[in-house]
């Protein structure tokens, strides 16, 4: 590998590569919209669901939304992850904050068990590990 793709990364050499890891056994699901928070929000009584607040123009979200992708191991728990491009849909991002009574950041990143925010951060303090350590426990 040379120089530029050890700093800049090079396709295919994820960490989950190098150690011959399975990939991850989840998927982002778009929020997209208002109504669809609402059945987000009922889906939370069924299983943990995790929403992903990320301005697509900022450096500092795409650095947390990339580490936390890349840190998530969700193998063997029952999660359901939905990422909110926070530019597209300024009126979902403003009906989360509302809905959920928590104040809008950027990035951020809420858990929610039966339609309740338990667990939320944003920017550095967004953790991967943390996460995991919270649905391990539900």
């Amino acid at each position: 590998m040379g120089f530029f793709d050890t700093i800049f990364g090079k396709k295919g050499s994820n960490s989950e590569e190098k150690e011959g890891n399975e990939k991850k056994a989840w998927a982002w699901e778009p929020l997209m919209t208002v109504e669809q928070l609402e059945d987000v929000v009922r889906e939370s009584h069924s299983v943990p669901v995790v929403i992903f607040k990320h301005s697509t123009r900022c450096g500092i979200s795409r650095m947390a939304y990339r580490n936390f992708e890349n840190d998530m191991n969700a193998n063997g728990i029952e999660v359901r992850f939905y990422y909110l491009d926070l530019l597209s849909y300024r009126e979902v991002s403003n009906a989360v904050a509302s809905r959920l009574g928590v104040a809008h950041e950027s990035p951020q990143l809420l858990l929610l068990k039966d339609a309740k925010v338990v667990y939320h951060e944003s920017h550095g303090n967004i953790s991967a590990q943390r996460l995991r350590e919270l649905l391990e426990e539900a």
